[in-house]
């Protein structure tokens, strides 16, 4: 970097000083903006503050309980009172597009993390009837809603309330929540107006409103707010599939041959289905060049039996096809969330 000597002296040839190497600059840069590390199955890619990562999977493939342990993950402090969290204590915002939001799963996750790192307390080992004292059940209290007040909710039911929603995740990050700043930006789902933007496309193209121009307006409120704060951008979509071999752009010939993952039209059984329908990219391509990370999650007919109180669990792949990690995962997802199978 030029000095700044050159304002004082009024020299020009004094902004050519460095006063930085490269490799200090970008050292420092990355310092700025540090790796994060999520729960798995999130945790194989590397991620950083201004990413934005896309998670993609029907219907039950747990995307939402990805996005709920990753917002568990951002709120807990990662150390309070000599006890070990391993969370980031930031603040997350999470915007509901979908309307189908679990306050008590949410809260589910987070109090067993919190009971997970709480066990080790000096005064928290259990009564003889299997009960916490009465100081752990304080301290686990407490904790839980200093947590709970980092978690910024906002229900959207149009692409009009989204993208204002969009804006006051601006205007809420110059005012920091408890004096922490919002680190995470969860969107759940990114194509939940698709459809009825879609069919509604004639009406705003009257009033110069383009399904291409609310996506854009979408992507740029949100490089906006990354400007002003480093965040990290987590998003859900649910897949279209698509019969035989075609392009992005056959979305707008409106064929019926294209399936929404939640409709309700009659379905294949699914191996018939796998070998008949294919994922097809319906967003956007301002969305799909502003997305840097995509991982695709499945759910298969395999089901892992537990341990615990005779319960079985679905089995899960995850794949990260941005960057192409070229590995697929397993995974069960439980009350703690999840277990990676080997």
């Amino acid at each position: 970097m030029a000095g700044q000597a050159g304002g004082e002296s009024g020299d020009p040839r004094a902004w050519l000083a460095v006063d930085e190497t490269a490799a200090a600059f970008i050292s420092r840069s990355l310092d700025s903006r540090p790796p994060i590390t999520l729960p798995p199955p999130l945790h194989r890619a590397p991620l950083r503050p201004g990413n934005v990562v896309e998670i993609a999977g029907p219907s039950n493939s747990g995307k939402s309980h990805l996005l709920l342990m990753a917002a568990v993950q951002c709120i807990l402090p990662k150390e309070l009172d000599g006890i070990y969290f391993g969370g980031l204590g930031k603040s997350v915002m999470y915007l509901d597009l979908d309307c189908r939001f679990d306050v008590l799963r949410l809260a589910q996750i987070l109090r067993n993390r919190i009971a997970e790192g709480s066990a080790h307390l000096r005064n928290g080992d259990l009564e003889k009837d299997g009960t916490k004292d009465e100081f752990q059940c304080s301290f686990e209290n407490t904790l839980f809603s200093d947590c709970m007040r980092r978690f910024l909710y906002v229900r959207c039911y149009n692409s009009s309330e989204f993208t204002a929603a969009l804006k006051t995740v601006q205007s809420q990050s110059r005012s920091e929540v408890l004096g922490v700043s919002i680190y995470f930006v969860m969107i759940d789902s990114i194509g939940a107006f698709y459809w009825i933007d879609r069919a509604s496309q004639s009406v705003r193209e009257s009033k110069g409103k383009s399904l291409q121009s609310v996506t854009k307006t979408v992507v740029h409120e949100i490089r906006k707010f990354l400007q002003l704060q480093p965040a990290l951008v987590l998003v859900t979509k649910a897949p279209v599939y698509a019969e035989g071999t075609t392009t992005a752009n056959d979305f707008n010939r409106g064929s019926s041959k294209y399936v929404p993952e939640d409709s309700t039209v009659l379905r294949y059984p699914r191996q018939e289905e796998e070998r008949t329908l294919s994922y097809r990219e319906y967003m956007p391509s301002i969305w799909q060049s502003f997305v840097t990370h995509r991982i695709n999650l499945q759910v298969e007919e395999a089901e892992v039996p537990s341990v615990q109180e005779n319960k079985v669990f679905s089995t899960h792949t995850s794949e990260w096809v941005r960057p192409s990690l070229k590995t697929k995962e397993k995974f069960s997802i439980v009350d703690d969330g999840v277990i990676l199978i080997s």
